[in-house]
């Protein structure tokens, strides 16, 4: 069998180049190694960060092209590569209206959700750059409604309804059966529901349980894909070219630690995400950017709770953002500002003891007290019921400590420390509640307000979490062109491959803009290099 242009892995960047491509007039083979469609991008958020988009327009929110770039700069160390950020930003407004006039999908502004670093140069404290693509009836996907892969807890919610768009994680029992009827999902669900059906109107079929092997060469030319499919050897012709997009390699022991700069110990993403597309690239000469870096989060594994056969690890974005809870490490002393934004942390868990010459600040602890556990819920426990009983308790604070491991005196000597700065308002060590972001994490009630996240700990029993050092997906990858070509060595583009996503160097390097701050350049990039693919003609 040969195609015009065959796309590896079905996340939201295989699904935008081969809906791209098919949409220019290329014969599409999409190929997914898992059992289920959507890859992390269904699992995730699904939320992207489009600068300057047209729903901005709309709702009177300003924004400018030497903002997005100067914001993005601010974030990068440098090492980001100028001509990527400028096409990501020149071309975010017109993907998010062709997704918007060629799909179903629909897109609506988070309302005042701030950038993750809202005071840097041209940041958006009271936000408009990150999108809500709402909900998606599976209904409309015939035999493919359960093909597509979906979180247990947030299938049926949008994003505004989950702890990290601000919401509680929970519905009235009388929505949560309307959706559940018309099969109503969000998130990352509700984003690549629209895209899977417009391929398959357009007639692209995608094959399962297809896992590429190795690339076919000619003459230095990427021409095919070899696949096992269900056991068997399957070699499919490229006419055109082949698209990388097979995700990270997260779940990789052995690439993980020859790569990443710190311990990553609680990948958060699909357990397909092992670096098969990064051999590939790797075996047939690609240049490597962006290798020692992730996506970051900080991450808790609940004992019994599995997804997609493995150990899950849940991210901890609203425990940590809320008054009387803050994070230490084994001496007892916090490390960082715990309601900073999730991909931020990741710095804070890698900072090296250069005299032990061991990580400092890993294992940590997220400490709260039961004032905390009582008002908010404790992961998954709703507020008001029983804390689940594999969290460590005890009646003060150095019995706990002793239990856990920490220092007594280090942690009694820091929670008295931040009782006062929270009496008096003012975190002096790392200044929790300063950021519009801060303030935007925590306590809703008290939304835009230090008293969001600045509270107290001081109402036995209190409680400890081990919190590890975790991942959305590795971010570093083969080097690409602005279209999506993977470049060889010599920066030169090796004909016929092309990859987006997670399996390619970040387009925005270590930058992280905000809500949707991976997915936002997945989006874009996915759409130019499908037209890439199916367009270069040329070089055939």
């Amino acid at each position: 069998m040969t195609r015009d242009v065959v796309v590896l892995g079905s996340g939201a960047a295989g699904l935008t180049a081969a809906l791209a491509a098919a949409q220019a007039g290329a014969d599409v083979g999409l190929y997914e190694k898992s059992d289920v469609l959507g890859g992390s991008s269904a699992i995730s958020g699904g939320v992207p960060w489009m600068p300057l988009n047209h729903h901005q327009d709309e709702a009177g929110v300003s924004d400018t092209r030497e903002e997005a770039l100067a914001y993005l700069a601010s974030l990068s160390l440098d090492r980001m590569d100028p001509a990527m950020a400028e096409a990501f930003v020149d071309h975010a407004r017109e993907t998010v209206q062709w997704l918007e006039s060629t799909t179903e999908a629909r897109f609506t502004l988070l309302p005042h959700y701030p950038d993750y670093h809202p005071e840097n140069p041209g940041g958006k404290p009271d936000g408009g750059r990150s999108l809500d693509p709402g909900l998606f009836s599976y209904a409309r996907l015939g035999p493919w409604q359960d093909k597509v892969a979906r979180s247990k807890r947030s299938a049926h919610l949008k994003i505004t309804d989950t702890t990290l768009g601000g919401g509680t994680g929970y519905l009235s029992e009388e929505e949560l059966q309307r959706r559940v009827d018309a099969d109503l999902r969000g998130c990352g669900n509700a984003l690549v529901g629209p895209i899977i059906k417009a391929l398959l109107d357009l007639g692209v079929e995608p094959v399962l349980n297809a896992r590429a092997t190795d690339l076919v060469l000619s003459d230095g030319r990427v021409t095919g894909v070899r696949f096992d499919v269900d056991g068997r050897e399957q070699v499919v012709g490229a006419r055109h070219g082949v698209v990388l997009a097979t995700g990270g390699f997260e779940w990789d022991p052995e690439l993980v630690a020859a790569f990443l700069r710190g311990p990553m110990t609680a990948p958060t993403s699909m357990p397909t995400n092992t670096g098969d597309g990064l051999r590939m690239a790797m075996r047939v000469g690609a240049q490597l950017g962006n290798m020692g870096q992730a996506w970051w989060v900080p991450a808790v594994k609940i004992p019994g709770d599995t997804a997609f056969g493995q150990q899950r690890s849940n991210l901890v974005n609203r425990e940590r953002t809320l008054p009387g809870s803050i994070m230490v490490n084994r001496a007892g002393r916090r490390f960082t500002n715990e309601a900073t934004n999730y991909n931020a942390l990741g710095g804070a868990f890698h900072q090296l003891d250069p005299v032990t010459f061991t990580y400092a600040n890993l294992p940590a602890w997220l400490v709260f007290d039961h004032a905390h556990a009582a008002k908010y819920g404790t992961f998954g426990a709703p507020a008001g019921t029983a804390v689940p009983e594999w969290v460590a308790t005890a009646p003060t604070v150095g019995d706990l400590a002793a239990q856990v491991g920490i220092d007594p005196a280090g942690l009694e000597a820091t929670i008295t420390r931040w009782n006062a700065f929270v009496d008096q308002e003012s975190d002096e060590d790392f200044r929790r509640g300063d950021s519009a972001y801060d303030r935007w994490s925590g306590d809703g009630d008290h939304r835009f307000l230090k008293a969001s996240t600045l509270g107290r700990i001081d109402s036995g029993p209190f409680y400890a979490v081990q919190v590890e050092s975790g991942s959305l997906g590795t971010s570093g990858g083969p080097r690409t062109d602005t279209s999506g070509r993977v470049l060889d060595t010599h920066a030169e583009p090796i004909p016929g491959l092309y990859a987006a996503g997670n399996v390619a160097a970040a387009p925005t390097a270590m930058a992280y803009g905000g809500a949707g701050g991976t997915l936002g350049p997945i989006l874009v990039f996915g759409r130019l290099t499908g037209l890439a693919a199916a367009t270069d003609l040329q070089s055939v």
